[in-house]
């Protein structure tokens, strides 16, 4: 491993929050990956860095010279950086996220004013996704984070992930659909007779899955939530919504929400990065993610 800023990054968190643990939450990545870099440097210059010997991680002789050597290239990299951009240079840095179809995308607009005041010269781009397609272009590369994915998290550990809570979804009909007819909870053998309205999983390499479909149900694929609302709201279909995209138009007695006997779907929803690319516009967007008003509303 060549010297570079990332592990200079990380030996400065170790000292300034005690512990790799600690380190590891405040640069969002994993304790095993921050100690395996560490070792990894150890190795390349033959020197021990930290003495991991007593109840509290220490900095060796050797590893107190390197940190602080280490500051002085941080902080002039910083302004570097600082400078280049004040001249407007070419290299601009990109940022790259996927954005989960059911993920409430406009919550994120007050963020983007104060994102381009702190990285002005840093693209932005969104892609948006179903399923494993979000996972995906996280694994491929496409993506550098991803925003409300759902499905297992990738098992490499340069990905990290933090789960953002539970989604619900609702099984709605619209008020004219045939099984606003009945009453009380509805048996999956009466739902299965009706044709499903389901979204197209985005991933184009993995395995697709279809998202809670009965055996042999009759189905009409779209591409996004927005396209699958209107179906909804049209009576061709049924089918499920999560409870934020469905809610407003419960309460405008548009669609009606019923139970299904033996049948409560929610799935976990999280936020994933490469820990490798753990750049200050990630960490950026991670903090903000993390207080993000009404976030807690739509993933409970």
């Amino acid at each position: 491993m060549k010297l570079n800023l990332e592990v200079l990054a990380i030996l400065d968190a170790i000292e300034q929050h005690g512990s790799l643990s600690a380190a590891a939450a405040k640069l969002y990545k994993t304790p095993s990956a921050l100690s395996y870099m560490v070792q990894k440097l150890e190795s390349d210059l033959a020197i021990t860095l930290l003495d991991r010997s007593g109840h509290k991680i220490a900095f060796t002789q050797a590893g107190r010279m390197l940190l602080e050597k280490g500051r002085e290239i941080l902080h002039a990299a910083r302004d570097l950086e600082l400078q280049s951009g004040s001249f407007g240079g070419a290299a601009k840095l990109s940022l790259a996220i996927g954005v989960d179809s059911a993920f409430p995308f406009p919550l994120l607009m007050p963020l983007l004013e104060r994102f381009y005041q702190q990285f002005p010269h840093v693209r932005l781009s969104f892609t948006h996704e179903v399923l494993g397609g979000a996972w995906e272009g996280l694994v491929e590369g496409r993506t550098d984070m991803v925003l409300g994915a759902v499905s297992m998290p990738p098992t490499q550990a340069q990905f990290a992930c933090r789960a953002l809570g539970q989604l619900e979804h609702l099984f709605v009909h619209a008020s004219t659909h045939p099984l606003a007819a009945t009453s009380g909870k509805l048996t999956s053998r009466q739902v299965k007779h009706h044709r499903a309205v389901v979204v197209s999983d985005s991933a184009k390499n993995q395995v697709r899955r279809g998202l809670f479909l009965l055996s042999g149900q009759e189905t009409i694929t779209v591409h996004n939530f927005d396209a699958k609302l209107q179906l909804l709201l049209s009576g061709v279909g049924c089918g499920y919504l999560p409870r934020h995209l469905a809610q407003p138009f419960i309460e405008r007695g548009e669609l009606v929400s019923r139970e299904i006997e033996g049948r409560h779907v929610s799935e976990t929803a999280y936020l994933g990065w490469n820990s490798e690319h753990g750049c200050e516009p990630i960490l950026w967007w991670l903090g903000e993610l993390e207080h993000l008003a009404g976030l807690r509303e739509v993933y409970a």
